[in-house]
Formats: structure tokens, C-alpha cells, sequence
């Protein structure tokens, strides 16, 4: 009621009156939420919106919490309001607006709280949460320079509890020692200049935070350390569009608050390791293997994600303004290069920066993935496997440098676009770019002068260091490169490479095909100031420097290229994409999963600053958004061939629906590898609407015309066809595969079954169906016509109850992959395959799952329309659908009848289904489904 009501003051005085903690823990999150968003748009609340928000928002959830990370200063506001707290009193207010006009006030200021004065010097030991960056204390630190640089990785063979303890205090202090080079507390809450991440106060509690939700999902600690800390660090941002400018305008937890949330859970995870009995190496004579399975995975899970973090926040770091940084005393130094006096403008070949020659390599298989019992940690999108056969084809030698791409630049290539594609043209205009983004102007405009910004520095331009750009940038030099060299609209016009090509180009050491032990990776085996000692796999990574360096510093490969691993990123012609035989593990199960989508690429190589399996280790396949900044480059390649590249379908996420016979199946589910248009949240709120009828009931009639009547329901119709072919009574399991957001799998709980599971590949509808699983509020938009939309919240059917919820799971999951995980899923009495077979890679896979996982008398009901399309299913996988050598039709539901008796099914029912998939509020898919039941013999 707060957030509906007229007088602001009012309701203020009314939430003040209920600041009890009782009576706070009664007040929704969203009514919380939206009152503090209606106070911050009211200009007679501006005055005293920097307490009034924070004791709003951070203060009663931290009570709603349990009290643990109460905020004194909330407190304060709540009383200071409460007894007519003025505006141009001393305080939190006044910090906040200091040193900016009333006119240049920006929301996220309100973060701003006066503890400068403890943060603008260089840090003293106090800062450190765990060890301090001593030679002789912390692992790491050298005791010739005294500078912390990354330890190898684990040996997972051979894990100690003394190695893991070192381990996690160098990463660590690692990254305490980067947030030492913000000098004031201006830059922990300032956004970004893109506005896609959040700010780095978040980051500096993400870290931390995962270390205790990781370690809780596996079973070793029970309880959290602070649950509004848990809570609100939990989720980090992975920007969708170039414009999809979300504003961080939240109240953040004071640096000081975050700083002894780390000082808890340093300790925590320290006792973890010292005392758990999962680690248990007999004073260290006996040394524990850990495997995907051992719980203690989501602990070395947690140390990779913080090399992730160390190097994607120095990133944000370097997009800071200068004025707030300053170089920590243990960072590791610039490489010796950077000191050189080298001219401003006009970088000459051959002087400023090498010659770049086109160097041939020939074709070979290239193998990819990651042996499943390899001793290091892996990300999931690492396992399983792949042959590429890889045509011959020529690379740059080098990287393309920062010489280089200045001539780029200085014949307009940020003017042209031409050399752009469509979406790299638009971002360029939206963000206005001239020049690499960190490239400084170091003169008047027009004279292409610049410096070059690093981490904590601005320092003269390298022009023979790689130039830090998109993919968007990387692809428009190419073309004007491929112009420049008369190769425009041929096949061998330049493009980036691949990443089976990035495997033909490295040292031999680092192809995954020839690393079969420890002792083959130099991640496990190399600390970070050793790793570009002069040597055949010398390479600028792991910290060995701090910045890129000249391209011909290093030895080349037996090809002849340099910096094939480290320096800077390369992005890849590929699509980010699951291997063949790849599952998600259960800790982390939306890693990889939202991103093969078709709208992230490939990075390869890793850069100066990558650590651990973060780029350091040749089994790393990272990705990032097109128009995403990075220490990435890239080089060039030519081939008269077809890229040997991995593309998965894009979607147009702009679009309020996916294009009917383009798109995604009408159905429900979307258990499907490179599933690109499930993603997205227009689609998510269309199934929410599909999945839920109910939620919309209030509109039908009114805003909605109706529906034909025998259409409605088709999750739950699917479900009840299930519960009918079966025996009433018992003991019943079933799993819904392509499960989508749900519907089905509720109506199955309800209906009778004891446990049900629900699997589906996008990871964005199964967070809606664990939200509605968990009683939450999902909210979703119905769109009516045009951008008119109506805001719904999403409702069970009547008969779903919280105790038919609590007998319902959700992950993700690959409906191709079931036989493989058959142990660990078990065996059930029925299975629902709704609108999925059609949508496979490969459908006859999922069969095969079905006679692994089904028991004797079991029942599966499979409802498909038979739309195959190759955008989905390779044209030799379909179950039907085409002509035989002879000419003649050869039809799906024969084909299915086929291959499930040849599975040990018999069909016992048949019946057609049809549904309607609501587009807007006069148009939708109609769609007939042939629903089979098949019972296991």
C-alpha cells in the first residue's frame, strides 16, 4: 500500500512508525523497493533521499536477514528522519553531494557516505582481510620484488589441506591487492561508463559470497554467513545489448561493511579447509582426490571464479577514471617496456612496431575438450569433445598492435561504415567511438595523438603492444585490412580465427589433445613470475607482468606466431558453444548454459593478467558479448575455405516473440544444445503465460480475446495424459523433460506423483520455474499490441499447493545427454516430452535416455508437432519428414513408432493436441501436437 500512496510524507512517517523488526520482516521486498523508487523521483524527497533510501532498503532487509549486517548508519537515517531530520544537516547527505552541484546529482551518489578519508592513501595491513601481501607471509609474494603474482593451480590428484590453504590466500590477497588502487570510495560505487556491469562494491562482496552459496549447495556448511550479503552479491550482470543501459542505482552496503563480510568468510572457508573431514590428508601424508563429484569442487569452483573476477574487474578498473586510482604497493610491475619515450603520432612499420606477415599453416583434425579425469578444476563448457577438421589457412604473425590499428583509425575506419556490420555500426554510434577505448587523446582533435591507460596508469603509447578491442572493432579492421589488400568480396578476405585454428597455431604443450597429465599443463606447474621466462611456452600471462607487451618479446610457436597463449585475449569467429558429451554440473548449473546463445564468442589464449583455469590454462574457453571489452585483440586470417567456426542460431532480441517457423518450437520446453532464442526474457514471460493460464484469467474477455477453449492448458492436458496411463496408488517418479517453466511438472505433483524432476537446457526458464517452485513472486509482461504491455504476476493452478510445490525440482539439463547421466538421475515411472523431439540436434539421443532411464511398465508421453527445420535438427537426423532415395514420403509417426519399439516401447494411446501460444492479444500460434503414450515392455 505504501508504494500506491499519494502523500510521499506520509507514507515515510508510516514505514518509520513499523521500523520495528517484527513488523519490518512483514513488509515485502517489492513494496520496499518501489517506495524507495517512488522517493527518489519525488524532488521535495531529494533532500533526504541518502538516508531515507538507505534506511529503506539496506537497513530493514538486513533486518529481515537476521540483524547480522544491520547498518548502523540506516539506524542513524531512520532516526534522523523520524525526528525531522534537515537536509543541509552534516552527514551522509553532505558527503554524498560534495564536490558535485544539486544539478549534477546522479542516484548512485547517494552511496557516498564519507569514508574517503580511510581509503584515499595507500592501504595499510588493516585493509588485508586475510594475508597480508608480505614476502615470507602471504604465497605469492616474491622476496626479490616484493610483488604478489598467481600460484599454479591445484594438482587435484594431490590435494593437501597446507597447498589449498596457500592456494586461497594468494587469490585472495590477489584481489584485495587490486581494490587497494581505488584511492577514495567514489570509484566502489560509481558505475561504469557503459552502465552493463554493476559497480565494483559489488564485486568486491561477489567473490566472498559465492565461496558460502557454493560451499552450501554441496553440503559442507549449512547456514550462511550473512544471508542480505548472500543475497545481494549473489548474481552478477552479463549485459545483453550495447544500449541495455541498467541503472545501478542501488543502495550499497558501506566499503567497511563489505570489508568485514570478507573478514568472516576468509575465516569460515579457512576452517572449511582446515577442518573438514572431505579433506582429510593425514597431516599431509595423504593426499585427497577431488573430483567433478567431490563436494569439495565447489571450493576450488570458488578459487577459479575469483581469477575470473581479478581479471574482468581489473577491466573495469582500467575504465575508471585515473583520478581516482593509484598503483598498490604489491601489484606486480608494467612489463619494462612501458618506460620507452616513443612518438605520439604516426607509428612507422618496421620502427614503431614489426613488420606482420601472413604466415601459412596447414590443416589438420584438431581435437578438442578436456579429459573428464584431468587433475585441475575445469568450468563445465570445457568437457566432452569434438573433431574439427581444420582446412590449411594463413595467420597474422603477430597479434595486430596498437601501430597498426592506428592506421585504421587515421583513414577514417571509425567514420566508415562499411567496414562495419550492422549491430557493431550501431554500437559504435551509440557509445560514439573514435578510437580504441583505451587509447588516450594526448592532443588537439584531428591529431591522432594518444597515451595508453593500463590498469592503474596512463602511460606513453606501446605502439608495438596488441590493441585492446571488441570483436565489432576486430572485424571492422579486417574488412578495411581486406580493402586495403584487395581481398574484399573474395573468399580469402581477412577475417579473426577460429578456435580450432588457435589450437594449430600454439606450442605443441598447449593443445589439448597432447596434455593428458599434470605434468603437460604449465598452469599447474608455473608460478606467475616464471611464466614468460625466455622458453619455447614462454607467455605473458599469470601475472607475470602488469600490462601487455610488445608482441615480438616472446618466442614464437613451432608455427611461427607469437602470443598465441597470452598477452591479450583473441577473439574467435566461434560462437560459444557446449561440446559434444557436455553436462552442466549441479553446483553452478548457469555458467555456461545462458550463453550459448549465439551471442557471445569465443576469447582465447588469455591475457597478462588471466590466472589459474581464467586463460592460463590452454583447456580455458571463455566468452564474452560482442560489443564486451576485454584484454582482447585479435589477428588475422585468410583461407579459401569456409571458417571451420561453431555457429549457433541468433536470435533477434529486440523481437517480443521468436518468429514462428524460425524461432523456438510452440510448446514447452527448450532441453536443447544451442537453444539461442530461449534466453531471452520476452520469451520467458511468454511461457510464463503459456505454463500458467491462470495469471492472465483477470484480462480474458477484456484486454484478451479469448482463446479457443479446447487449446487452454496444454502443459497441464500433457501432465494428466501421463497420470492416466498409469496405475493409481504407489510410490511415483516422474521427470519432465523440456520442462520450460514448469506447468507440467506442477500439474504431475499435483495429480499424484511423489517426486517429480524437471529438466530443460535454458537456464533462464528454469530460474522462473524454481522461483514459482519456491512460492516467489515472478512477474511477467503480456503483451497486447505494439509496446503496450500488462504487468501480471504469475498464479498457480488451484490445485497446486505448497505441498505439491515441494515435491517438484528443476535444473538444467541436456535432453540429448540423459542415457550418460542415467546413474546419477535414477529411474522413473513416467516421462513427459512436450513439443521437444522436433527441436533436438539429435532426437534419437533422447530416445536412447528414455530406455536407460524408464522402468518396466513405465509410461512416456511424447507430444510433438513434427516441425523439423535444419536450424535445429541436422537434416540426416530428422524422424521423418522427408523423401527417401526413391522419392517417397517418409513420415515422423511411422519412424517414432519404429524407433521406440526398437527401444522396448509399445504405443497404447494416441490422441491430437492442440495449443495456443498467445502472441499478443489478437494473434498466436495454433499448433496441433500428436500426443503418444508409450509404456515400457
Amino acid at each position: 500500500q505504501f508504494s500506491h500512496t499519494a502523500s510521499y510524507g506520509l507514507a515515510w512517517a508510516v514505514l518509520q512508525s513499523y521500523r520495528a523488526a517484527e513488523m519490518m520482516r512483514r513488509i515485502p521486498d517489492g513494496a520496499l523497493r518501489m517506495l524507495r523508487h517512488r522517493l527518489s523521483h519525488q524532488a521535495h524527497w531529494r533532500r533526504i533521499q541518502p538516508l531515507a533510501i538507505r534506511a529503506a532498503t539496506h537497513g530493514t532487509a538486513s533486518e529481515r536477514s537476521g540483524g547480522r549486517s544491520k547498518s548502523t548508519l540506516a539506524q542513524k537515517g531512520a532516526a534522523d528522519v523520524s525526528n525531522g531530520f534537515v537536509a543541509s544537516s552534516a552527514g551522509a547527505k553532505e558527503d554524498a553531494i560534495s564536490g558535485a552541484s544539486r544539478s549534477n546529482w546522479q542516484e548512485w551518489m547517494v552511496n557516498l557516505r564519507g569514508e574517503s578519508a580511510w581509503l584515499s592513501t595507500e592501504r595499510n595491513l588493516d585493509w588485508f582481510t586475510g594475508k597480508p601481501p608480505l614476502p615470507g607471509t602471504c604465497p605469492g609474494v616474491s622476496h626479490v620484488d616484493s610483488k604478489i603474482r598467481s600460484l599454479p593451480m591445484p594438482n587435484l590428484d594431490k590435494v593437501t589441506r597446507k597447498a589449498t590453504q596457500e592456494y586461497f590466500d594468494n587469490s585472495w590477497t590477489l584481489f584485495e591487492t587490486l581494490f587497494a588502487g581505488f584511492k577514495c570510495e567514489e570509484p566502489f560505487y560509481r558505475p561504469p561508463v557503459h552502465g552493463l556491469r554493476h559497480p565494483q562494491i559489488f564485486y568486491y562482496g561477489h567473490t566472498p559470497c559465492l565461496y558460502i552459496n557454493k560451499l552450501r549447495v554441496a553440503g559442507i556448511l549449512k547456514e550462511p554467513v550473512n544471508a542480505y550479503m548472500e543475497s545481494i552479491f549473489e548474481v552478477g550482470v552479463d549485459e545483453m545489448l550495447w544500449d541495455d543501459m541498467h541503472k545501478n542505482d542501488m543502495v550499497w552496503p558501506t566499503v567497511a561493511e563489505v570489508q568485514e563480510y570478507r573478514k568472516q568468510v576468509y575465516k569460515v572457508v579457512s576452517d572449511v579447509i582446515a577442518n573438514h573431514p572431505s579433506l582429510d590428508d593425514k597431516g599431509g601424508t595423504a593426499p585427497v582426490k577431488v573430483t567433478w563429484d567431490h563436494p569439495m569442487w565447489s571450493l576450488f569452483m570458488g578459487f577459479e571464479h575469483e581469477a575470473i573476477h581479478l581479471e574482468t574487474s581489473s577491466v573495469l578498473f582500467r575504465e575508471t577514471p585515473i583520478h581516482l586510482m593509484q598503483v598498490p604497493s604489491a601489484w606486480p610491475k608494467l612489463h619494462p617496456s612501458s618506460n620507452r619515450a616513443n612518438r605520439r603520432s604516426g607509428p612507422v612499420p618496421g620502427e614503431d612496431f614489426p613488420q606482420n606477415e601472413m604466415l601459412t599453416v596447414m590443416g589438420s583434425t584438431v581435437q578438442l575438450g578436456k579429459p573428464r579425469d584431468f587433475p585441475s578444476y575445469g568450468w563445465d563448457n570445457e568437457y566432452g569433445h569434438r573433431a574439427v577438421e581444420v582446412p590449411n589457412f594463413s595467420a597474422s604473425k603477430f597479434m595486430i598492435t596498437n601501430g597498426e590499428f592506428w592506421h585504421f583509425v587515421r583513414a577514417g575506419g571509425y567514420r566508415t561504415e562499411k567496414y562495419w556490420s550492422q549491430d557493431g555500426w550501431g554500437w559504435r554510434k551509440y557509445r560514439n567511438m573514435k578510437w580504441p577505448f583505451f587509447w588516450v587523446q594526448d592532443g588537439p582533435a584531428g591529431s591522432a595523438e594518444f597515451k595508453l591507460r593500463t590498469v592503474f596508469e596512463e602511460i606513453e603509447m606501446q605502439w608495438d603492444w596488441p590493441v585492446d578491442v571488441n570483436y565489432h572493432e576486430a572485424k571492422a579492421y579486417c574488412a578495411w585490412k581486406s580493402e586495403q589488400d584487395g581481398l574484399t568480396g573474395t573468399p580469402e578476405a581477412y577475417r579473426v580465427i577460429t578456435e580450432a585454428e588457435h589450437h594449430l597455431i600454439r606450442p605443441e604443450q598447449a593443445r589439448p589433445e597432447n596434455m593428458r597429465s599434470a605434468e603437460d599443463d604449465r598452469a599447474l606447474n608455473v608460478c606467475g613470475e616464471e611464466y614468460a621466462l625466455p622458453g619455447p611456452n614462454a607467455a605473458n600471462v599469470n601475472l607475470a607482468y602488469a600490462s601487455q607487451s610488445p608482441v615480438n618479446a616472446l618466442p614464437p610457436s613451432p608455427t611461427g606466431h607469437h602470443d598465441s597463449m597470452g598477452n591479450a585475449w583473441e577473439w574467435t569467429e566461434d560462437h560459444f558453444n557446449p561440446l559434444d558429451g557436455n553436462k552442466v554440473h549441479p553446483y553452478y548449473d548457469d555458467f555456461s548454459a545462458p550463453c550459448y546463445d549465439g551471442r557471445h564468442n569465443i576469447i582465447l589464449g588469455g591475457s597478462f593478467v588471466s590466472c589459474g583455469d581464467n586463460g592460463a590454462s590452454a583447456f580455458c574457453r571463455y566468452h564474452f558479448r560482442r560489443h564486451f571489452l576485454q584484454h582482447s585483440g585479435f589477428r588475422m586470417v585468410s583461407s579459401s575455405s569456409p571458417a571451420p567456426a561453431t555457429h549457433l542460431q541468433e536470435v533477434d532480441e529486440t523481437a517480443a516473440v521468436v518468429i514462428p517457423g524460425t524461432g523456438a518450437a510452440a510448446g514447452t520446453g527448450a532441453a536443447v544444445k544451442g537453444s539461442a532464442g530461449y534466453e531471452t526474457q520476452s520469451l520467458v514471460d511468454q511461457y510464463v503465460d503459456f505454463h500458467f493460464p491462470a495469471s492472465s484469467e483477470s484480462l480474458a474477455g477484456k484486454s484478451l480475446l479469448a482463446a479457443p477453449e479446447n487449446t487452454l492448458r496444454f502443459p497441464q492436458r500433457v501432465a494428466q495424459l501421463l497420470v492416466k496411463s498409469l496405475p493409481a496408488g504407489g510410490q511415483k517418479r516422474a521427470i519432465d523433460i523440456g520442462c520450460a517453466v514448469g506447468g507440467s511438472s506442477f500439474e504431475l505433483a499435483a495429480c499424484g506423483f511423489d517426486e517429480v524432476l524437471g529438466i530443460d537446457f535454458s537456464a533462464a526458464f528454469i530460474r522462473a520455474a524454481q522461483q514459482m517452485q519456491r512460492g516467489e513472486a515472478v512477474n511477467f509482461k503480456l503483451l497486447l499490441e505494439g509496446e503496450v504491455q500488462a504487468d501480471l504476476a504469475a498464479q498457480h493452478e488451484p490445485n497446486v499447493d505448497s505441498a505439491a510445490r515441494g515435491r517438484v525440482s528443476f535444473r538444467t539439463g541436456d535432453a540429448c545427454t540423459i542415457k550418460d547421466e542415467a546413474a546419477e538421475l535414477g529411474t522413473f515411472d513416467g516421462a513427459i516430452l512436450a513439443n521437444l523431439l522436433c527441436r533436438l540436434p539429435n532426437p534419437s539421443a533422447c530416445l536412447d535416455g528414455l530406455e536407460a532411464i524408464m522402468k518396466p511398465g513405465g509410461a512416456v508421453v511424447i507430444a510433438t508437432p513434427f516441425s523439423w527445420l535444419e536450424d535445429f535438427t541436422p537434416k540426416a537426423r530428422w524422424l521423418g519428414g522427408y523423401l527417401d532415395a526413391s522419392g517417397n514420403p517418409v513420415h515422423s509417426k511411422d519412424q517414432l513408432r519404429m524407433e521406440m519399439e526398437k527401444r522396448g516401447f509399445e504405443k497404447i494411446a494416441e490422441e491430437q493436441m492442440p495449443l495456443f501460444i498467445r502472441e499478443h492479444r489478437r494473434k498466436g500460434q495454433y499448433i496441433v501436437s500428436e500426443a503418444t503414450v508409450w509404456r515400457r515392455r
